[in-house]
């Protein structure tokens, strides 16, 4: 009875949390498709590069490949939540008449919330909140007789549940069921020589569901050695949800003219999105892996903004990223006991800008690191990491972002099924 209360709160706070605002990393370039996208890598998994789809470990959610939630310890309930902070410091050339031109933003909030649960003997299941994308700018730009005003709020967010089973040693699979909700809001406002001003404003709404499978298969070299392969495939789907754009006249009183209302189906699309990693595991103190991750955006339906807002050619999204992490002795002193992270990545993002007659592929790379501090009197695990990154388009540079990320994630290990024994 103690322990399904505890699992009922949990729940409960899981719901009250996807009422509240996400993290978002702000870039004018979130302002393409549907934003920033997301691979729902954990804190600890952030200071490994977002590395992923072939680890999987009882301590710890890995959200990534569902496949891993077989390995959930059959007395072990884990929560994970994350937060972050970023600072982004944005750099604009010279163009023309146009002098150079550079700004900070801060953001940071809610990043994810994650638990994990035994079901039975080598089987295990996941519930959780992650982030799809996020949508987050604010420039502004002269025009003809006039300047203009552009901002974007708002985000994709994704409820999942999986489950996973090992059905022979070494072998495990698992899937995920994703309610993707959310909302997105790109807003033109043009104020003109004459004093008027206009809202031109596109939202679109997001109300759909998602499949992921995942697959893992580890073989031991021997007792200290272990090599693990993973795969996850999610296959595409076309959006569904509304769209419209409304102008308001900012200046009248007067109801806004809506002048597209109609259904994201047929008209957007989502991806395939493959993943693939391989990780090398020695005893229980080094564990290094590299994944590579891939999406066909070019083949996916593009939603049209209208005149107001630019649309964009969608490229296909690949990302290598590595890392690795290292625990000096599993007993010892504290800092023998804390766990010590590096990693890396390297991308190409899905939206393209068009500029200087040329649509040019945003790219990005970074690196990162932290610490697993274990806490004094359980085995739950405060994960500290410190990220940078630098995008910018290819071949014209156009806007450089370079970003400074500080994430804080806490894994609660409780043994909430162990059961005394009367003798």
């Amino acid at each position: 009875m103690k322990t399904a209360k505890r699992i009922a709160f949990l729940t409960a706070l899981l719901t009250l949390t996807s009422l509240a605002s996400s993290a978002q990393i702000n870039s004018p370039y979130s302002k393409f498709g549907l934003g920033h996208l997301y691979d729902h890598a954990s804190a600890a998994q952030r200071q490994m590069g977002g590395i992923g789809y072939a680890l999987n470990s009882g301590r710890s959610v890995n959200v990534m490949n569902p496949a891993s939630y077989a390995a959930a310890d059959t007395l072990t309930f884990l929560f994970d939540m994350g937060v972050s902070f970023t600072s982004l410091n944005m750099k604009e050339g010279a163009v023309g008449d146009t002098p150079a031109a550079s700004a900070t933003q801060y953001g940071g909030g809610l990043d994810y919330i994650t638990m994990q649960v035994p079901i039975g003997k080598n089987m295990g299941a996941s519930l959780g909140l992650v982030p799809f994308s996020s949508v987050g700018y604010s420039f502004g730009s002269e025009i003809d007789n006039g300047v203009n005003s552009r901002q974007g709020t708002g985000g994709i967010n994704q409820l999942y549940l999986g489950y996973a089973a090992r059905p022979f040693k070494g072998f495990s699979i698992g899937a995920n069921i994703s309610y993707l909700f959310g909302t997105t809001v790109n807003d033109t406002y043009i104020y003109t020589a004459t004093g008027s001003t206009s809202l031109f404003e596109q939202v679109i709404e997001v109300r759909d569901f998602r499949l992921q499978f995942g697959a893992q298969y580890s073989v031991d070299i021997n007792p200290d050695n272990r090599i693990t392969a993973g795969l996850t495939y999610s296959p595409g789907k076309t959006l569904l949800g509304h769209t419209w754009l409304a102008k308001y006249d900012v200046d009248q009183d007067t109801k806004p003219d809506t002048l597209n209302y109609t259904s994201l189906k047929n008209r957007a699309s989502l991806p395939d999105t493959w993943g693939a990693g391989l990780s090398y595991r020695w005893q229980k103190r080094l564990n290094v892996g590299v994944d590579f991750t891939y999406q066909p955006w070019s083949k996916a339906k593009t939603l049209v903004n209208g005149d107001y807002f630019e649309s964009t050619r969608y490229a296909d999204r690949w990302q290598v990223a590595v890392g690795g992490e290292f625990t000096p002795a599993v007993r010892g002193n504290y800092f023998a006991r804390t766990t010590y992270r590096l990693g890396a990545n390297y991308s190409r993002d899905y939206m393209t800008v068009f500029a200087n007659d040329t649509y040019n592929n945003v790219r990005d790379y970074g690196i990162s690191f932290g610490f697993g501090f274990p806490a004094i009197s359980s085995k739950t695990v405060i994960n500290l990491g410190f990220e940078y990154r630098h995008r910018q388009a290819h071949p014209n540079p156009l806007l450089k972002e370079n970003f400074f990320s500080i994430s804080l994630g806490i894994n609660f290990n409780e043994l909430w099924f162990f059961q005394n024994k009367i003798k």
